[in-house]
């Protein structure tokens, strides 16, 4: 058999902007999916309105579409370009849900499109709780015990006598949104109503608690000849009760039995024949009791999952390429595996090493309760290692998430935490669990392991390991000698860790090593352990074996990623480094990534010619440059962390693509930079730098309040404040300033409006990819501001400056290839914020949008092919400058906050989106209105609208209430803005601020009376009480803005909904 020759065009559904639960893991299976179709001949239609991924580069589908993931935009899809089928399966649950909305709707009937890949039906199966409970039970296995509810009332008639603790699961939400676990209950009826709100069918399971249970995944691919593998057994080091994706993995299972292990394949197989996945990969879900081995299905994902980018990268099978071959009518025997060029892929993957997963979470932007983790996901990020040995993985990928953490660690002996804080985190589910039993471990001795096991209910063979470490630490404080040096590179352990047990530096323990001739050897990561020879390119590192790859030599380039994806640091930079992989392969050189992140595009093996599983360390990258004897590394493009790795690296011997190292760090260092802006004549905010934490508040009176506080060096907008008077800096007693990372105090331009501007330069010439406006005022970090191409509120004259500027701060940094200006604008008068050379979070966004890929013009500059050469810029020595292709493009910052209950969702100087979306358009409106559907927020077309802004914004919000009150709204407001709406002739309903009395404002938010709420604060007290109001308005999901441009923009997005125009625009018309 071969591929389907009765369909020709397939429409794949992407998953939409990145939130916690669903990662970039979605852009690699679709793009995967994109090419492997393409490979066939198919033509592929892509819906995906998420601008910073790889799958929706205009080269990669036929047609790229970026409008909401919603019912009526697929129909007028399905409607422009006719679609054979659609396939559902690689978007994760955004995209399953919206099949069957398109079902339920009649779509899929009406305009004759075959849903593949996954039937409607099996998805149903799949994801009704009880109807999959049923399944289970048909097949003579075992379900947790469970009662399906709609209400309240049914749940306490039908559950009276159900135990304590009850796990709630929604249906149909991803990442176990909305899911917790009631102790009792008072906790009960709260938790419930919110898991029915959730639930797109107002639905949820109540479950048995198995907390405390062993849990395990197996992948599984099944195609239409009932051939089936196991591609990869997962298992959770964490017990059950903390979600799987927040769980420490690891790969193949250490801990069943070979008659478990197959009792568990065996159902995982069944189970994927009776929903009836018979052309894709799935995930299974099981719960092993630890004494009894009684063995409970939970459940399954008839999807490719997070687990399934995570079970390709550990074994090195394609999962979702496979699953997309499957889609259109191949068998598991057709497909050839990659990996070995002639095996095929209806063999289980074996492997001669382990891999373990450690997720990443942002606890300084969303700090967890000691009792954190449970059903509902938290991580944002995860961290792949692969070893030899479980232990060496282990302490490899505690290192790969870059928490600062060198591996199995002593918490109190590095300093991080106290014995309290440790002896907290061991009695609950937080994310340093393990690394508090081998820090009781070290502390109590080998005795105390029986008292860990008894309140972790991590299995003992995980407690095993962490003696292991315990004796080797031992044995390494003794005596570092060669054979104890072996044992503990062989063990994972890194030149940072022994130069702190040893008490040491780095460097002595790097001449130690070299002194023995101590290094890393490469193993591919081949899926038959050896038996095939590997043409992949797939390698890790480990110690005391034989090197298995050849080096690629001193022409070849290494990238270095970003790593685990974190807020401020995410798929937008993996995506230039993907980008620029593919585009020096297209020049003829080669190229060698180095990424930890088992989630993204950029590890997929086909996007480089060598791909390393390696941290982003300098001891690993010098290694690894060794190794392929390498000298040419690209820092440029994977935010902040490869910057910090230039200076080691470039005294090891490397040279820096692009950029020098000095115009990397003189961008960075405040004084420097400084004195290079009035050398050059051009304006900044009033800034000073604080060497000693004492001199700061000398320093914000010398620059005049309010001040922004910020580290230098920082990603993310990384403890940024903003700070309106002495009372509010003295509250802030955690600054530290030194010599080595002084602390920023600049003047704050209040009410000023922000500007992104991206360009390529060759040393001479410069060419700008567009310039973005904030729509937020300042004061609101860029990545977390919704933006729109081109500037809509702009003099020409001020635009025609920022070209001048970045031309001339181009030409004195000498930047050769990206860098990014943020611009500000008050009361007419142009200043400079900041200048990074590299890759900044907008490229993505501004290439897809102009329509010149940035990146690939970056890449041949840095292979000596000029601006002018390329066609960007008309003579050496000018500025060009590129127009949104698409008449208006708006990118608007996607959050988690719905995840956290306790964080306010108040924006400010500190980055915290998770994701972006995107709205195209040929008005504003139009785009903005796009932008906003996508990410989640739903402006309203009737109803009320409160506002409450400061006096000197109210002349410029009148015409917007004009417009609202034409539009037919009703208007609210407090009794200063009233008055003077009043005087205007607007008549409105008066309402009391928060602090005035009740009822107030916050009442009437939550009596669902409002439906917008447009509130510009201006002061302390008045941003401590608005944060009140958004903080109401942001759970109850009621629409918001914080700036009179913002609630102009939003008036044009509302005029363009009361129409009711459902218009596409691809990204190539």
């Amino acid at each position: 058999m071969s591929a389907r020759t009765d369909i020709k065009r397939i429409l794949i559904i992407g998953s939409g902007p990145i939130v916690i639960g669903q990662a970039c893991e979605f852009d690699y299976s679709g793009t995967q999916a994109v090419k492997a179709l393409k490979e066939e001949g198919y033509e592929v239609i892509l819906l995906n309105p998420n601008p910073a991924t790889v799958m929706t580069t205009p080269s990669l589908a036929d047609k790229v579409y970026m409008d909401p993931l919603k019912v009526e935009y697929v129909e007028q899809i399905f409607q422009r370009e006719r679609p054979d089928a659609i396939l559902t399966t690689m978007g994760g649950q955004s995209s399953l849900n919206l099949a069957l909305e398109l079902d339920k709707a009649g779509l899929l009937e009406q305009y004759n499109v075959e849903v593949i890949g996954s039937s409607i039906a099996s998805i149903k199966l799949a994801e009704d709780r009880g109807a999959f409970k049923q399944v289970v039970q048909d097949l003579g296995f075992e379900s947790a015990k469970s009662h399906v509810v709609h209400s309240l009332a049914e749940a306490e008639s039908h559950l009276a006598d159900f135990p304590y603790p009850r796990i709630i699961r929604p249906s149909y939400t991803l990442g176990g949104m909305g899911g917790s676990i009631a102790e009792n209950e008072e906790e009960f009826p709260e938790l419930l109503l919110h898991a029915l709100e959730t639930s797109p069918s107002g639905e949820a399971l109540i479950e048995e608690s198995l907390i405390g249970w062993k849990e395990f995944e197996m992948e599984v691919m099944r195609d239409k000849s009932d051939n089936a593998i196991i591609v990869c057994s997962i298992e959770n080091i964490d017990p059950m009760g903390v979600h799987t994706g927040d769980s420490i993995t690891i790969a193949p299972i250490q801990t069943l039995d070979d008659k478990l292990y197959q009792k568990m394949r065996t159902a995982s197989i069944a189970i994927l024949r009776a929903v009836g996945v018979d052309c894709g990969g799935s995930n299974v879900q099981f719960a092993v009791h630890p004494q009894s081995g009684r063995m409970v299905v939970i459940e399954m994902n008839p999807r490719v999952s997070r687990s399934s980018a995570l079970a390709s990268k550990a074994t090195g099978f394609p999962i979702a390429r496979c699953s997309a071959k499957l889609a259109v009518g191949y068998t598991l025997d057709e497909v050839v595996n990659e990996i070995t060029g002639q095996s095929v892929s209806c063999f289980e993957p074996v492997l001669d090493y382990c891999a373990v997963k450690v997720p990443r979470f942002e606890l300084e932007k969303f700090p967890l309760p000691f009792s954190a983790l449970g059903t509902q996901m938290r991580s944002v990020g995860e961290a792949l290692a692969l070893g030899r040995t479980a232990l060496e993985a282990l302490n490899k990928a505690i290192r790969a998430s870059e928490r600062k953490l060198e591996g199995l660690c002593d918490l109190v002996a590095v300093g991080r935490y106290s014995e309290e804080e440790v002896e907290r985190f061991l009695t609950s589910a937080h994310p340093l669990r393990l690394l508090s039993a081998y820090t009781t471990l070290v502390r109590k001795g080998p005795s105390c392991l029986p008292m860990i096991e008894e309140i972790t209910k991590f299995d003992r063979w995980f407690l095993h390991l962490l003696v292991q470490q315990y004796e080797l630490e031992q044995a390494i404080r003794a005596n570092l000698d060669h054979q104890t040096l072996l044992k503990a590179k062989k063990a994972g352990i890194s030149d940072r860790h022994l130069a702190f047990l040893t008490s040491q530096k780095p460097q002595d323990i790097e001449r130690l090593r070299f002194a023995y001739d101590l290094h890393p050897v490469n193993h591919h990561v081949d899926t038959c352990a050896g038996e095939f020879d590997a043409l992949t390119p797939y390698l890790y590192t480990t110690y005391g074996e034989v090197t298995e790859a050849q080096p690629l030599g001193k022409e070849a380039v290494v990238i270095l990623a970003s790593g685990p994806n974190r807020i401020g640091q995410g798929l937008e930079f993996d995506t230039c480094c993907t980008l620029a992989s593919l585009a020096y392969r297209k020049l003829g050189r080669k190229t060698i990534m180095v990424n930890s992140n088992p989630e993204t595009v950029s590890t997929d093996f086909n996007i480089s010619d060598r791909l390393y599983m390696e941290s982003l360390a300098a001891e690993e990258v010098k290694e690894i440059l060794r190794l392929e004897s390498a000298a040419k590394v690209v820092v440029q493009l994977g935010g902040q962390t490869p910057l910090n790795l230039a200076g080691d690296l470039i005294k090891a011997g490397a040279s820096i693509v692009g950029t020098s190292l000095k115009g990397l760090l003189d961008a960075g260092d405040r004084g420097k930079f400084s004195a290079l802006v009035a050398e050059l004549g051009l304006r900044q905010p009033k800034n000073r730098s604080a060497k000693r934490t004492e001199d700061i508040l000398a320093l914000a009176k010398e620059v005049g309040f309010p001040v922004l506080i910020r580290p230098s060096f920082v990603l993310g907008g990384r403890g940024m404040y903003i700070v309106y008077d002495e009372e509010a800096l003295q509250k802030l007693t955690h600054l530290e300033a030194s010599e080595e990372a002084p602390v920023l105090v600049d003047q704050f331009l209040e009410d000023a409006f922000e500007y992104d501007l991206d360009a390529v330069c060759d040393g001479k010439s410069l060419y700008i990819g567009g310039i973005l406006q904030h729509i937020e005022a300042a004061g609101i970090h860029s990545g977390d501001s919704a933006a729109v191409f081109p500037p809509y509120k702009s003099r020409p004259e001020i635009l025609k400056q920022m070209q001048e500027w970045a031309h001339k701060l181009a030409l004195a940094l000498d930047a050769q290839g990206l860098m990014n200006i943020q611009f500000a604008v008050k009361d007419g008068l142009l200043y400079l914020i900041e200048v990074n050379p590299r890759a900044s979070r907008t490229i993505p966004f501004i290439a897809k949008t102009s329509g010149v890929d940035l990146i690939e013009a970056a890449v041949r500059v840095w292979e000596g092919e000029d601006l002018v050469a390329q066609g960007l810029v008309k003579q050496e020595g000018l500025v060009a400058m590129g127009t949104c292709k698409t008449g208006w493009a708006v990118k608007e910052a996607v959050f988690s906050f719905d995840r956290f209950s306790n964080v306010d969702p108040a924006l400010g100087p500190e980055m915290r989106s998770t994701g972006e979306s995107i709205g195209l358009g040929k008005t504003f409106g139009e785009a903005f209105a796009k932008s906003q559907i996508s990410a989640g927020n739903r402006l309203p077309v009737a109803g009320k609208v409160f506002v409450s802004v400061n006096k000197k914004d109210r002349t410029t919000i009148l015409p917007v209430v004009q417009k609202l009150v034409a539009l037919g709204f009703g208007i609210a407001a407090t009794k200063g803005t009233a008055a003077f709406l009043f005087e205007q002739g607007i008549l409105c309903e008066v309402m009391q601020k928060v602090h005035e009395g009740r009822p107030n404002i916050t009442d009437y938010l939550k009596s669902r009376q409002i439906a917008l709420v447009i509130n510009t604060p201006m002061g302390y007290q008045a941003h401590a009480s608005d944060d009140e109001i958004r903080s109401i308005a942001m759970r109850l999901k009621i629409p918001y803005t914080t700036t009179t441009s913002a609630a102009t923009a939003a008036v044009q997005a509302i005029e363009y909904l009361q129409k009711k125009q459902v218009v596409v625009r691809s990204l190539s018309s």
